[in-house]
């Protein structure tokens, strides 16, 4: 078995962590436990996100306690897809692990995960499904349940149950992404777009015994705002003008044969000055080329944003020998050679 205190350690369990300090000795003592049961060797980031109770000072004494324990702290409380961000971007091990700091997600389930990703080289991530759920029905899980059957059908990624912490990554899936806002509800949608296949595993939950949820019925509308954003990041990141310019064609389409039609009339010798049906004509071509004028600068602004080197277009994996020749710059892709 490979030493815990690998410094190149083979497994990266992430863990935000905010007011959660009577949970804190419990959670590293049970994935220490859980993860000295399987071969791989493992280091804990666990990120305080600007805790006002005192979980940052606890959590550098268990790093000191713990040589496999890194605490980051936040300066101040940045939000959850902040934190994950912050451990992604300290990640050494080839696989990632992400679990909540409220003892709700069951870390002897770790292994179980990683067993998966060892074994079946076709799955890159895996998301855990509290299929028997410990939380209130009206104010956690139906909420829930409804946001979930939501983002499955506008993402097209099919998981029951989009909200476990408890997931596990090949490293290159954690590499292409990043996380803002509150996209961390979205990850499994953003590595779908990365590449990832996925699949989904049963594990264990438990109600919370300690601290206070800072989850609320509140975050459903939330959920809704930023379903519109991945779906449209998923859908026309590389091509707005289809998105902005569909629009503006559905606006201004009926506004021309409006003004045609009122052009007809006014030839005929009929008055139109006075016609609301004219102002209507003008507004829905005035916002049709707006949506379109709109398209086109999403257009210039993805093509500087590829062409720069900022972002790639695509990830590919290409298998058996290959002649390595210089890239082309219009198309840069990351490679691995398997």
């Amino acid at each position: 078995m490979t030493s815990v205190h690998d410094s190149n350690p083979e497994v990266s369990i992430v863990v935000p962590v905010y007011n959660e300090f009577d949970n804190l000795p419990d959670l590293v003592a049970r994935i220490d436990e859980a993860m000295r049961t399987q071969p791989l060797s493992y280091e804990l980031i666990a990120v305080d996100d600007g805790s006002t109770d005192g979980s940052a000072r606890r959590l550098r004494e268990l790093a000191e306690q713990h040589p496999w324990v890194r605490a980051v702290c936040l300066v101040r409380n940045y939000g959850q897809s902040s934190a994950l961000q912050a451990g992604f971007d300290r990640v050494r091990g080839r696989y990632v692990v992400t679990l909540d700091a409220d003892l709700q997600n069951e870390p002897g389930d770790i292994p179980l995960l990683l067993e998966r990703l060892e074994n079946d080289p076709d799955v890159d991530m895996i998301s855990g499904w509290r299929k028997n759920r410990q939380d209130k029905a009206l104010s956690r899980r139906l909420p829930s349940v409804l946001a979930n059957r939501l983002i499955s059908k506008f993402t097209n990624v099919q998981l029951h149950d989009y909200g476990c912490a408890l997931k596990a990554y090949r490293r290159e899936i954690i590499d292409r992404i990043r996380l803002y806002g509150e996209m961390h509800r979205f990850i499994p949608s953003l590595a779908r777009d990365a590449g990832a296949r996925i699949t989904e595993i049963p594990v264990r939950h438990h109600a919370r015994t300690r601290g206070v949820s800072k989850y609320g019925i509140d975050r459903t509308f939330r959920v809704i705002l930023d379903l519109i954003f991945i779906v449209f990041f998923m859908r026309f990141r590389q091509r707005p003008l289809h998105a902005f310019g569909g629009m503006g064609l559905w606006m201004a389409t009926p506004g021309v044969l409006i003004l045609l039609w009122l052009l007809a009339q006014k030839i005929m010798g009929e008055s139109i000055g006075g016609r609301p049906l004219l102002m209507a004509g003008v507004m829905l071509v005035l916002m049709g080329m707006q949506f379109i004028a709109a398209g086109l600068i999403g257009e210039l602004l993805t093509r500087i944003y590829y062409e720069s080197g900022s972002g790639l277009q695509y990830y590919a994996k290409d298998y058996g020998a290959i002649e390595h020749k210089p890239a082309d710059k219009a198309a840069k892709t990351e490679t691995a050679v398997l």
